[in-house]
């Protein structure tokens, strides 16, 4: 039996989720994964609730931080129109972050199953104004709505900085094609180290050893900062952008990778990009880094390619990894793991597990 609660890396102060329980986050009402393995791959139908699980990982990483959840919000585009003063303003929809039955204040929870250090989100009305709570693990923070730019605040009278970054680092990718000032960004933590070959590598997976190095070119304000990657039979760089959204998702992916060290890499739609043959070579990249990295990856699917390379990888390395497949069952929704020798025999009967 897997032990349910939190695994600390020694040395490294990294704790693994080993399971998780979110309730009442999002679009999910309630929903149990007993067993997140070192590598997870998250399947299930649309508005399932997959993204969401990713979403509920990284607002409990980050123990509940105003930045978090206003980041989570403005990339959903969860906005809605308020005044201030004599002007309207788009700001982020605090009230979306809650699962809603009735017309009643939302609250949310999230944390591994069986105990450890819980993270708590909830509405409250105090004098007429809408208050957040957000408590982790016995600390508490509270926000005042109207104040979407201010500072977290312990009491609506006496102010304090916002907290500090949660310890453990979290890189999430969504499911469109990075930006190039996101991947200057994560260049940056890998530049003149040994981590640059891990990119180098994951292009070499599409284009194989012509690709010789890479390298981010330009500083603003003149210029943008953008990637580009040296072939050995061609004399000048080559922008990344210009070879695909494939290439581009594998460099990508390896620079989280190696970026996020003793953390967690949250990844949408994992397949986006990847033609179905580099399937089983990207997952092995994947497992491989997180192993050499101590990175707890949690992905999610839609493509049965996507799931059969997973489950190759996995079946030739050591590392731990499983599917976990997300459904409705008697009106709950439910988690069903498959591990990598489950998936040997759906790839041999053909079952549907997507």
């Amino acid at each position: 039996m897997t032990n349910l609660a939190n695994t600390q890396d020694a040395g490294t102060g990294f704790e693994r989720l080993e399971s998780l329980s979110i309730s009442g986050f999002r679009g999910i009402r309630q929903l149990d994964i007993p067993n997140l393995a070192h590598v997870t791959l998250l399947t299930g139908k649309n508005g399932v609730g997959k993204t969401t699980v990713l979403d509920g990982v990284q607002a409990y990483v980050e123990h509940g931080r105003f930045a978090a959840l206003k980041d989570l919000l403005v990339r959903r585009e969860e906005l809605v129109t308020e005044r201030f003063g004599d002007d309207y303003e788009e700001v982020p929809a605090f009230d979306r972050l809650f699962h809603r039955s009735r017309n009643e204040p939302g609250s949310a929870s999230i944390s591994p199953l069986g105990g450890g250090p819980a993270l708590r989100i909830e509405e409250k009305l105090e004098a007429e104004e809408k208050i957040v709570d957000v408590l982790f693990n016995g600390k508490r923070q509270r926000y005042d709505h109207r104040e979407w730019g201010g500072p977290w605040f312990d009491s609506p009278s006496e102010r304090s900085p916002r907290s500090s970054a949660a310890k453990t680092r979290c890189e999430s990718l969504g499911p469109e094609p990075l930006r190039s000032v996101d991947l200057a960004r994560l260049w940056d933590g890998v530049a003149l180290t040994d981590n640059e070959t891990l990119a180098r590598d994951a292009l070499r997976l599409v284009f194989g050893d012509r690709v010789e190095r890479s390298a981010v070119i330009g500083q603003p304000p003149h210029s943008r900062r953008r990637v580009v990657v040296k072939f050995s039979d061609y004399p000048h760089p080559v922008p990344l952008k210009s070879l695909g959204d494939g290439a581009t998702r594998m460099f990508g992916v390896a620079l989280a990778l190696a970026n996020c060290r003793d953390g967690i890499l949250l990844l949408d739609e994992a397949e986006n990009g990847i033609h179905y043959s580099l399937q089983s070579k990207f997952w092995s990249m994947i497992l491989c880094a997180a192993e050499m990295h101590n990175v707890q990856v949690l992905a999610t699917t839609h493509s049965k390619d996507c799931i059969y390379g997973f489950a190759d990888a996995a079946l030739n390395s050591n590392i731990n990894a499983n599917l976990v497949r997300i459904g409705w069952r008697k009106g709950e929704l439910r988690a069903v793991e498959y591990s990598a020798e489950d998936l040997e025999t759906v790839a041999e009967q053909d079952f549907e597990v997507r």
